[in-house]
């Protein structure tokens, strides 16, 4: 998902752009549209088609190719609160590693960003965002694998109706089963997600410096004229998002069989069963749609970031020269 240049959250990131819209006339121009929860609507279906490859009844008993918009309601509530508990984590972190442990510099051509900054801030964000996604994944999962007649709502109302039996910490569990497992995915898959996007993006602004062109043959005369296009920001975050999605696959298993069991299994106890009774094969179930559907979105959402990055830099110097010429 989601995920950084500029701007603490993706929301508010969104708002200074229309207010410096504002400023300068444009009261007329709409914001743009949130590109997390548009992607996740949009390629919905390629996830469920995912958690029913990976489930342990099998594809076609979990649902095959009906319903594949089951759980989109869990969806729909956590998918912005979950990429503004990341962005805000992730930039809040990245900015702080940078001003109190500057990288140094080893050798001439060294970038000012240090590699595992990027790393432990998207590691950071992640397990923030964790406290959103993981009850929002538990009862999206068992919707799209038609547990309690496939819908959300139902779901949700089956883990809450177990309050009088195991209480409020019980349920506290069961909204959250899967956090470690979850973490652990997130965590592997964000440390080569992000750090190869920023890698490929410095790529791309130095191949611009020195050509004076982009990978798309974008130009500006501008002071920004050196950062990558969206287009172009779009083409590495789809390939880093495949990459990542690839690797990981096992470990997305095991986070969906944790989520989807009947009773509360630890990951160490799913896998050792997945070893003992199909071998390694398991572990990669479901990896054409999950490398797809995260290369899609990778794609739409860091691109659309790097739009968003790229016009607010440019509304600013405009607001900033404003300014200047009024003075």
């Amino acid at each position: 998902m989601t995920h950084l240049p500029a701007g603490p959250e993706l929301g508010n990131f969104y708002l200074d752009i229309f207010t410096l819209r504002q400023r300068r006339g444009d009261a007329d121009h709409k914001p743009p549209p949130r590109p997390g929860t548009t992607v996740d609507l949009t390629l919905f279906p390629l996830d469920t088609l995912k958690t029913r490859l990976q489930s342990s009844t099998g594809f076609f008993p979990s649902g095959g190719f009906r319903g594949i918009y089951r759980g989109v309601g869990s969806c729909l509530v956590g998918s912005a609160p979950g990429a503004a508990f990341f962005f805000s984590t992730y930039e809040f972190s990245k900015s702080f590693l940078s001003t109190h442990f500057p990288p140094l510099p080893s050798s001439p051509n060294q970038t000012s960003q240090n590699p595992y900054h990027h790393m432990l801030s998207a590691s950071l964000g992640e397990i923030a965002a964790c406290a959103v996604r993981v009850p929002t994944e538990v009862v999206k999962q068992r919707a799209q694998a038609g547990h309690h007649g496939g819908s959300s709502w139902n779901s949700l109302r089956h883990i809450l109706g177990q309050y009088g039996r195991i209480g409020p910490v019980g349920v506290w569990r069961e909204l959250y089963r899967g956090w470690t497992i979850t973490i652990i995915r997130e965590v592997p898959f964000t440390v080569l997600q992000f750090p190869l996007w920023e890698s490929l993006k410095s790529y791309g602004r130095a191949r611009k410096q020195r050509t004076g062109r982009g990978l798309f043959g974008d130009s500006s005369s501008s002071s920004t004229s050196t950062e990558v296009s969206a287009p172009e920001s779009a083409l590495y975050g789809s390939v880093a998002g495949g990459f990542a999605a690839a690797v990981t696959t096992p470990l997305d298993v095991l986070k969906t069989r944790v989520m989807l069991s009947t009773e509360k299994q630890s990951m160490f106890k799913v896998m050792t069963d997945i070893l003992r009774e199909n071998g390694i094969r398991p572990f990669f179930a479901g990896i054409g749609p999950r490398v797809m559907w995260i290369s899609i979105g990778g794609a739409i959402f860091l691109g659309s970031y790097q739009w968003a990055v790229n016009t607010f830099a440019v509304a600013g110097e405009e607001d900033k020269r404003g300014r200047e010429s009024i003075l």
